[in-house]
This record gives C-alpha cells, sequence and structure tokens, in this order.
C-alpha cells in the first residue's frame, strides 16, 4: 500500500516536472513574439519589417532608423527582459525561501533600501565629492540605489544571523523594521528636495525604462544574468525547505548555506533591477503566484518559469507605458500595479473559495 502511493507522489512529481520543462519552451517562444512586438511598436514611425528587410538585403539603414532600433528600442527591450526576470525570480525564490507565498524582495527592506540610495543619490548629490561624482557620471543615482539595497541586506544578514545559523523569522521582522526605517529616512529627504528633485523622484520611485542605454545592459545584464544561474540551482533545496527545515536538513539539504545563497542572489537581482529601473511593483508577487497555479510548486522549474512570464509581463508593460499617452510616457511601475493589483485579488479569492488559505 506504502509503495502503491510513493509511486503515485513520484509519478505526479515527474508529471508536474515535465509540464514545467514543457512551459519553458511556450514561455521562450511568447517572450521573442512579444519581444518582436516591443522592437516594432512605438511613437516613431518605423518599421521593424522594412529594416529586417534592408538587414537580409544589405541594405544600409538610415540614420533615424539605427538610432531608434540599435539605440533606443533594442536596449530597452534587453534591459525590460532583465529586470522582469529578475524580480520575479527574486520572487519566487523569496516565497520559497519563507514557505509563505506573499513574500516578494519589498518584504525585507531590499527595495526600500535601494530606494533610500537613489533618494540619497538625486537629493544630496550636491554634496558628494567631485571625484567620485565624476567617475559615477550618469551612473550615480544607480550606484547608491545598488550600494543601499546590498547595505540593507548586510544588516539583515548580521542581526537575523547568530552563532552561524539564520533565523528566516528573525530576518522578517528585521526586514520590516528597516523598510519603515528606510520610508521615514527618505521622507525627510524628500521633504527637503526641491521641484526639480521631486520631479525626479517621483518618476524614479513608479519606475521606467526610459534611461535605458548600452551602458546600463552591459552593467546590468551580466549581473541579472549570474544571479538566475544561482537562483535556478536553489530548486531542489527550496523543495525540500517547503517540508521544514528539520526534515530539509534530515534528507540531507545543507539548510544554512541554502539560506545563505537565497538571500545573496536576491540582494543582487532586486538590488541591480531596482538601482537601474526603479521601483516597479507585483512583478516579484504576482508572476509567481501565476505561474505556481499553472505548472504547480515545484522550484525546479517554478524559479526559470517565473522569471520568463516576469520579462514577458514587463516587456509588455514598458511598451503600454510607450504607447498609451504616446509622445509622452507613463510610469512602467502604474501600468504594473494596473495590471498586478486585480490580478493578485483574484488569485486571493480564488484560493480562499478553494481553501487554500
Amino acid at each position: 500500500m506504502i509503495s502503491t502511493e510513493g509511486s503515485k507522489n513520484k509519478s505526479m512529481l515527474n508529471d508536474r516536472y515535465r509540464a514545467g520543462r514543457r512551459a519553458h519552451i511556450i514561455l521562450t517562444f511568447a517572450l521573442l513574439l512579444v519581444s518582436g512586438f516591443s522592437l516594432a511598436i512605438g511613437p516613431a514611425d518605423v518599421s521593424i519589417w522594412s529594416i529586417l528587410k534592408k538587414l537580409m538585403l544589405n541594405e544600409l539603414l538610415t540614420s533615424l532608423e539605427y538610432i531608434i532600433i540599435f539605440d533606443i528600442r533594442l536596449p530597452r527591450l534587453l534591459l525590460g527582459t532583465c529586470v522582469g526576470a529578475a524580480l520575479a525570480i527574486s520572487g519566487a525564490v523569496m516565497q520559497g525561501l519563507f514557505r509563505n507565498p506573499l513574500a516578494d524582495p519589498g518584504l525585507i527592506g531590499i527595495s526600500a533600501g535601494a530606494g533610500l540610495g537613489a533618494i540619497i543619490a538625486i537629493v544630496l548629490g550636491g554634496i558628494i565629492p567631485g571625484f567620485i561624482a565624476s567617475i559615477l557620471g550618469n551612473y550615480l543615482v544607480v550606484f547608491f540605489a545598488f550600494l543601499g539595497g546590498w547595505a540593507t541586506t548586510l544588516i539583515l544578514y548580521s542581526v537575523a544571523t547568530r552563532r552561524g545559523q539564520t533565523s528566516v523569522a528573525t530576518m522578517l521582522l528585521a526586514g520590516i523594521a528597516l523598510g519603515a526605517l528606510a520610508g521615514a529616512i527618505s521622507g525627510i529627504l524628500v521633504y527637503k528636495a526641491n521641484d526639480q528633485q521631486l520631479r525626479d523622484l517621483t518618476f524614479w520611485g513608479l519606475g521606467s525604462l526610459a534611461g535605458a542605454s548600452w551602458a546600463k545592459v552591459t552593467v546590468a545584464g551580466p549581473l541579472i544574468g549570474i544571479a538566475i544561474l544561482f537562483a535556478a540551482r536553489l530548486g531542489h533545496g527550496l523543495n525540500a525547505l517547503a517540508l521544514g527545515e528539520a526534515t530539509a536538513a534530515h534528507i540531507g539539504v545543507a539548510t544554512q548555506n541554502l539560506k545563505n545563497k537565497a538571500i545573496f542572489t536576491v540582494a543582487a537581482a532586486t538590488g541591480i533591477a531596482v538601482a537601474v529601473s526603479g521601483g516597479i511593483g507585483f512583478i516579484g508577487i504576482v508572476v509567481p503566484h501565476l505561474v505556481r497555479q499553472l505548472i504547480g510548486p515545484d522550484h525546479r522549474t517554478l524559479i526559470v518559469n517565473s522569471g520568463l512570464l516576469g520579462a514577458i509581463i514587463l516587456v509588455l508593460a514598458d511598451v503600454i507605458s510607450r504607447i498609451i499617452v504616446a509622445p509622452a510616457e507613463l510610469p512602467i511601475g502604474i501600468i504594473t500595479a494596473v495590471i498586478g493589483a486585480p490580478v493578485f485579488l483574484w488569485i486571493l479569492l480564488s484560493n480562499r473559495r478553494e481553501g487554500n488559505w
């Protein structure tokens, strides 16, 4: 009887894993379609199909076509793909680590820390030593945002770790406290900001890919790529952790090592994503939910599929933000909130009706 039950469970797990692998292919194909759509759509009247025809025939592009496609839309597409994947994968890892479907990187204050770093750079940039400002140039805000996210992570880790063991509950509570503190300091700085700085803070706080460039892609892309590779290798351990830390340790999972990798992977992915795009909400919490509803909770496939779906949703949101009030542009965080909030409420109500929560 026990053997039969074990065989059924193993068969179910294998079916879910195969469904997750099939979802890799489907979502990759969908991402390619959305990417083509993103390159083709914009306020400027430039046809991607005519450009592809010219490239195949070895014809020269006009300077306008080259600038719009290769200097504006393509780096924006690549940065949006990286940021969407980073936020969604961070959310999936956080939910697995905390064993809480409501967890996301903002819950432990990483996003708030990155936001505080950006606000410091925008409001107090004038008092930063000249040689530092000259070295960083236009990337002063990006650097300080990344620094703020990592500083928050290191403080959280030191507070939550005792005698070599990290308490997830302590990290959660400390993260809420640090997030509140960062918000309070940010509020004081915003109060001191002038009109131009307030406009910059508003646009940055709501998130945007308008500042995308090849320089940002070459900096953020490899870092996010490495973080995603590390995150993808956490699937087996997070599956075991879902049974509880004690059980995971008994079946051979090094739980402390797993927690260390998960925390710093999320810090790297979220820190650089927030640094280059600003505050973009709902991707990290909604996307893993959607993937879990579609293919189940197996983190071996959940993490990668969350990254693919996160990239798709953020690229689509960016397209909407560019065309809905063209030639002006809406902050992308508004679009993700409008899309994400109703979807999240639907997920909550669906789970309540099914008795899962």
